[in-house]
């Protein structure tokens, strides 16, 4: 079993870099615990966590969690006033434009009423046709993506309308290309989506946090000069 990173741990909060292929918490499905980040923490920690926020299975990084009830409250609100900074990593196909902003309204489903929805995009890498020997015409971008708000899918969705598609993601990028992109680049079926960091005040301290991930080893294949941001 391949133990979790901790990257913050106070008497209220705990950070871990989530892997990816791991559940926030239980869920209808039956999971081995170590598999359940929630189950893990506890377990490891020896102490009850709450959950302040969700990442979706396939994605990777910071996951913050709460040590109590009053804690977890406290922090919950904070996001919920968007007085947290979220950042995102993502490898996209394409040469992906240097900045922009997509503020696509969104949906979880057909029957529920559309919502305002805005990421911001910066292009941090580029790897140009010639880089990937066995697929010569293959080109990727590596993003940054804040969201400034919190949609279902939210970055994945804006994303696809865009034209570029998170590599591994198999819900909108389909499942044909990712085997083929996951073979390619030694990435397997997962989805290149990685929760960077999180800024947010402290609830009782009020210092600014930031906790970062390190770099993935997975994001690395894509752009060898990552490699040396890994811990």
């Amino acid at each position: 079993m391949q133990p979790l990173r901790y990257l913050y741990r106070d008497e209220y909060l705990v950070a871990i870099d989530k892997p990816a292929g791991m559940i926030v918490h239980a869920g209808r499905d039956e999971e081995g615990p170590e598999w359940i980040a929630m189950k893990r923490v506890r377990d490891e920690v020896g102490h009850e966590v709450h959950v302040v926020h969700r990442l979706d299975r396939p994605t990777s990084g910071v996951l913050l969690f709460a040590l109590d009830r009053k804690t977890c409250a406290l922090i919950q609100q904070i996001f919920e006033l968007r007085r947290v900074q979220k950042s995102y990593l993502a490898v996209v196909e394409g040469a992906a434009p240097l900045q922009w902003v997509c503020d696509t309204p969104l949906r979880k489903s057909p029957e529920e009423p559309l919502l305002h929805a805005e990421t911001a995009f910066e292009r941090q890498l580029h790897a140009g046709a010639g880089s990937f020997g066995a697929m010569p015409g293959l080109e990727l971008s590596l993003l940054e993506a804040k969201p400034h708000t919190g949609r279902y899918h939210q970055i994945r969705r804006h994303l696809q309308m865009t034209g570029h598609a998170i590599v591994g993601d198999y819900r909108y990028a389909g499942a044909e290309r990712c085997n083929e992109l996951g073979e390619l680049l030694g990435t397997g079926t997962r989805m290149l989506l990685q929760a960077k960091a999180l800024e947010l005040e402290h609830p009782y301290s009020g210092e600014m946090l930031r906790i970062e991930a390190p770099a993935d080893p997975d994001f690395c294949r894509c752009f060898p000069s990552l490699e040396l941001e890994v811990a």
